[in-house]
């Protein structure tokens, strides 16, 4: 696949089944541990607690994914996974994921969207306090290889 032109307007939809290799290779490309399995985006693909969205640009070119959670009875939509492929990173895919996930959330009448994210990763924790998330919280151990997380939450209007 070619690099992703700088001016390539992201697109973001519901992923489908037709994206499932796509999805799985994501994310083992993008994390060592922590990894959703096939089985899992099987599932919330057809799940009315999960909506699983994919990234795009020049129609069919997989930039990359976010996968929010809609517990029952909850009035907090969870961002529970994100991941762009590594060309794709700062040229607004991430972003376009967090405001289609946020857009999703809206529509399920959540009251505010919340995540975690390694304390290490830099990147993600800019990208996030940039798009008005607050960070709320530390979980010492939370990931499979002992990282610690912040928890992080944006009140949606």
């Amino acid at each position: 696949m070619t690099p992703m032109p700088a001016t390539a307007a992201v697109r973001v939809r519901r992923a489908e089944l037709s994206d499932l290799d796509d999805l799985v290779a994501l994310e083992e490309q993008s994390f060592a541990g922590d990894r959703l399995s096939r089985a899992q985006y099987r599932r919330h693909l057809d799940s009315e607690t999960a909506q699983v969205l994919v990234a795009s640009a020049n129609h069919r070119y997989f930039l990359g994914t976010a996968v929010v959670f809609f517990r029952k009875g909850s009035g907090v939509a969870r961002l529970y996974s994100i991941a762009t492929r590594a060309e794709a990173r700062g040229k607004g895919v991430g972003s376009a994921l967090i405001e289609a996930a946020e857009h999703a959330a809206r529509r399920k009448r959540r009251r505010a969207l919340r995540l975690e994210v390694r304390t290490d990763n830099h990147a993600a924790i800019r990208l996030y306090e940039r798009l008005g998330y607050a960070r709320i919280g530390r979980y010492a151990s939370y990931y499979e290889d002992g990282a610690d997380a912040w928890r992080y939450e944006k009140a949606l209007a």
